[in-house]
């Protein structure tokens, strides 16, 4: 900058110095405070498959925070309560970039959430809930307000009750809206009570148009006005305006599934419709032009993943063995096809018994669509009860090759398995670059490689690293919260 303003003296030349140090001071000011979304919501993206740029080159431990732990209650065992440490499923933060600093918003189980320094692990600010944090949050940015307000950055995160709160309790405000730069309370939710045993909110919201969706463990599925400018009084809290609420079950799902109609997965975004899944059983989409659910795909089983949208405009969903009498697995579904025929094809894992588990797959698929080109192969990633990572091709199936239903009523076909790796038992979503893929398991964390001809190898593991959360990477560093109670930045030294 010195050199470029030392001027020949002229006549009005120090004016000239002075206006042009004032605007560019002007711009790097700007430079160092502006805001940028880098991993807002789970899994990345409005079709749920980014995990971030650039996989680390070793599992290295950099820094490690401390989450400490919380007790709970088990929403369906009113009895049973248990401390729970670090974070979990789904568990992956949100990584904003300020300026040429790194920070990321992480909820725990000892209550919190938090901003935390990417590059130090220093926390920066902590808001306390009244029960643990399992779910992922979204941010969203206020174009109503000015880039100096405070409040322009918004956290939308959810919890589970409330430890000390009653599941029929008047009010329920498990979902709540936090200034990212302040970490001050915005707005509540009050979750009311429906058919559902839980009252949780473990999902993510998604965003459109000023508009935020969420299902919550009710089991209904809610449209609201995130602004906290419109927000009004409504039994003694600050409550934002509903402009939708849908309940997405009937009174036969309840006695088919015991009243276990919660929805816990993300919302995606695909043309005009939204798509979810639900624990009673079925994938809806709704259409924004008509603001009706024109799409619905009846498994039957409980599906906690969150709907993956592919390249070719298709669906990827995740399918427990939990009230069918089949396998759960991947299924990979077509929306603009009758629900009739619009499976394209479905992979079972093998049923085990883990906790209230029989099998199937309780996180989201991955998919590697963000990080290749048109000619390379489209592959799908998900960790089973069974204890396996799989990788499949999306847009492969063999006509000789098929398999039963989760129903076992009829048969589909079965996309090509690429890959197959003992990795031990996880609900987390694996995640991938265009040479990595990364899972976390209760045995340990993984990297592994793979090639154009999709050949993989495994890199490295570190099993001192285990849980139930999603990660994120950037950089070439990798960001988890484990169960040991801490939340990790993995990288090479």
């Amino acid at each position: 900058m010195s050199k470029f303003l030392n001027l020949p003296n002229i006549p009005g030349l120090p004016l000239i110095r002075t206006c042009l140090i004032f605007v560019l001071c002007s711009i790097t000011c700007f430079a160092q405070d502006s805001v940028s979304l880098i991993i807002p919501t789970f899994l990345g993206n409005e079709t749920r498959n980014y995990y971030g740029n650039q996989a680390p080159e070793k599992l290295d431990v950099i820094w490690k925070t401390n989450l400490g732990g919380g007790f709970t209650v088990i929403p369906n065992k009113t009895k049973d309560t248990v401390k729970m440490y670090g974070a979990g499923w789904t568990g992956q933060p949100i990584l904003v970039q300020e300026g040429t600093k790194l920070f990321l918003v992480q909820g725990a189980y000892d209550y919190n959430l938090r901003k935390i320094n990417a590059e130090t692990g220093k926390v920066v600010w902590m808001y306390k809930y009244d029960d643990v944090i399992k779910s992922s949050g979204s941010m969203w940015v206020n174009s109503n307000k000015d880039e100096n307000d405070p409040d322009k950055y918004v956290i939308f995160q959810g919890s589970r009750r409330g430890f000390e709160k009653d599941l029929w309790d008047n009010i329920i405000p498990s979902y709540r809206a936090i200034s990212y730069k302040t970490g001050k309370e915005l707005w509540r939710y009050n979750s009311v009570k429906g058919g559902s045993f839980s009252r949780d909110v473990d999902g993510t919201a998604l965003i459109v148009d000023d508009t935020l969706f969420i299902g919550l463990e009710t089991g209904h599925f809610v449209a609201l006005n995130p602004n906290p400018d419109s927000i009004k009084y409504r039994n003694g809290i600050k409550q934002p305006d509903e402009y939708l609420n849908l309940k997405l079950y009937t009174d036969k799902d309840l006695n088919a599934h015991h009243t276990n109609v919660v929805i816990e997965s993300a919302p995606s975004l695909l043309r005009n419709h939204i798509y979810i899944t639900s624990g009673a059983g079925y994938l809806y989409g709704y259409n924004r032009n008509t603001q009706e659910i024109d799409f619905s795909f009846y498994t039957g089983a409980d599906m906690d993943g969150s709907p993956i949208i592919t390249r070719d405009s298709c669906i990827l969903i995740s399918i427990e063995k939990q009230y069918i009498t089949g396998k759960g697995g991947a299924m990979l579904i077509d929306p603009s096809k009758h629900q009739d025929s619009c499976v394209v094809w479905f992979f079972p894992t093998e049923d085990s018994v883990f906790t209230d588990w029989r099998g199937g797959i309780i996180g989201s698929c991955a998919i590697n669509d963000m990080y290749i080109s048109k000619n390379q192969n489209s592959l799908a990633a998900f960790v089973g009860i069974d204890g396996y990572t799989y990788v499949v091709e999306n847009e492969f199936t063999n006509p000789d090759d098929s398999t039963l239903c989760p129903n076992n009523t009829h048969t589909h076909l079965k996309p090509q398995l690429v890959f197959k790796y003992k990795t031990g038992i996880s609900v987390s979503t694996p995640i991938f670059t265009e040479n990595r893929l990364i899972t976390l398991t209760y045995n340990g964390l993984y990297m592994f490689e793979y090639d154009e001809k999709c050949n993989f190898k495994l890199l490295e593991k570190n099993i001192n690293i285990r849980g139930e959360a999603t990660p994120i990477i950037h950089n070439k560093r990798l960001y988890v919260a484990s169960r040991d109670g801490y939340f990790y930045c993995i990288g090479k030294k």
